[in-house]
């Protein structure tokens, strides 16, 4: 019989993981071992990933828990440094065997043992393994997005999740920015907070915010339009040295998935509504367009203070929305002790944070204080823009 507590996590540790699994429905066995760039990663080795994670952290250190094949580890750690090497990342969608149904299999053998397991279990580790999963369903499905979108056939992977064009999507924001006073904020969550939360969210603290404002809504195609009309890709003065060189080295001339007058989604090819809010841009993009605007990115205090406030429009379920904040530590963050320490921290370094979440972020996955993390290159995820300037525009 299960604890209290243990039987409370079950019913999400079984829909979690079914939830993962329904991702591939109706797709073929060639489809999950598509990988159409180094960042992304085939849908077959997110399902094992995922897998393994639990495997590694949890149930390998239950007495009598036999482990997959040892060389399996190799295949689908992904950056542990801790628990030894790995396949190469861009070698991933090589990886035809072992077959899907042997991670299918896998997959159900895990479940059943973390379900026979969840009295004697870490309850921290068992949350932290289902938010990664959560995490690797919303990769999964953009890494789809980009492998599809290379087949010249252009076909749909996956319909149910993409972006609903109704009336909360599309329909223009009524138009307006939001003045906050600023002042002495705090920003993140404590350690031992009881909302489950990523260990770079933490610890809370006081930063200075001069007065500001930020848009009540996101920027829209038919405003990233206009950029575009206006010569926004032809400009080098709206650009950042490094992401001009990306623009003339890839020969960048719109967001990532527009096609003339279409874009490429999940459902394949449909015509691009100009209310709808522009997706699928980089770091550098979104920093120009802004400077072509006459206003600046938020940085990530000022986003927290004012999508706090429930003034703003699409803080989450729409886009994840880049800040102007590069991803360092707060002051007195520390990592986990072993490789768990791994998950965040070692990241640091050449990001940019992203704020909210996104149409393919998992229902209850969001949060206030989250923070997601991209290379400024970056747009293949489901990002878009939210606009700031100092001081009353």
């Amino acid at each position: 019989m299960v604890s209290t507590s243990a039987a409370a996590v079950l019913p999400r540790l079984q829909e979690i993981r079914r939830a993962t699994e329904a991702l591939i429905e109706g797709l073929e066995a060639e489809d999950l071992c598509l990988q159409g760039m180094p960042d992304a990663s085939p849908a077959k080795w997110h399902l094992a990933h995922t897998t393994w994670f639990f495997e590694e952290f949890l149930l390998s250190q239950r007495e009598g828990y036999a482990c997959a094949d040892s060389r399996w580890c190799y295949l689908f750690n992904s950056y542990y440094e801790a628990v030894g090497e790995r396949h190469p990342r861009p070698e991933r969608g090589l990886l035809s065997r072992p077959s899907i149904t042997e991670v299918l299999a896998w997959r159900q053998r895990v479940s059943e043992a973390l379900m026979a397991e969840l009295d004697h279990l870490p309850a921290a580790l068992v949350e932290l393994g289902l938010q990664h999963e959560q995490q690797h369903q919303e990769l999964l499905l953009m890494d789809l997005l980009d492998g599809f979108s290379r087949n010249p056939l252009e076909p749909a992977a996956n319909p149910l999740h993409d972006a609903p064009y109704d009336a909360s999507w599309s329909s223009p924001s009524p138009q307006g920015w939001h003045r906050f006073e600023g002042g002495l904020v705090e920003i993140g969550l404590e350690p031992d907070s009881e909302v489950f939360h990523f260990d770079n969210e933490a610890p809370r603290h006081r930063i200075w915010l001069d007065p500001f404002a930020i848009s009540h809504g996101l920027v829209t195609n038919g405003e990233y339009a206009a950029f575009i009309a206006d010569g926004g890709y032809q400009r080098a003065d709206l650009w950042m040295s490094e992401g001009w060189a990306l623009v003339q080295e890839r020969g960048w001339q719109a967001p990532r998935y527009w096609r003339g007058d279409w874009e490429f989604s999940l459902a394949g090819r449909r015509a691009r509504h100009p209310d709808a809010p522009v997706r699928h841009i980089s770091w550098f993009e979104a920093d120009a367009y802004a400077r072509w605007a006459g206003a600046r990115l938020p940085e990530e205090g000022e986003w927290e203070l004012a999508a706090g406030s429930g003034q703003l429009e699409k803080v989450f379920g729409c886009l994840w929305q880049w800040t102007g904040s590069p991803y360092r530590p707060y002051p007195g963050f520390t990592p986990a002790a072993g490789a768990i320490g791994e998950y965040n921290g070692k990241f640091m370094s050449s990001q940019f944070v992203l704020r909210g979440s996104c149409f393919l972020t998992p229902a209850g996955h969001e949060r206030l204080t989250y923070r997601n993390f991209y290379p400024p290159h970056s747009r293949w995820m489901a990002s878009g823009i939210r606009l700031a300037m100092g001081g009353q525009p």
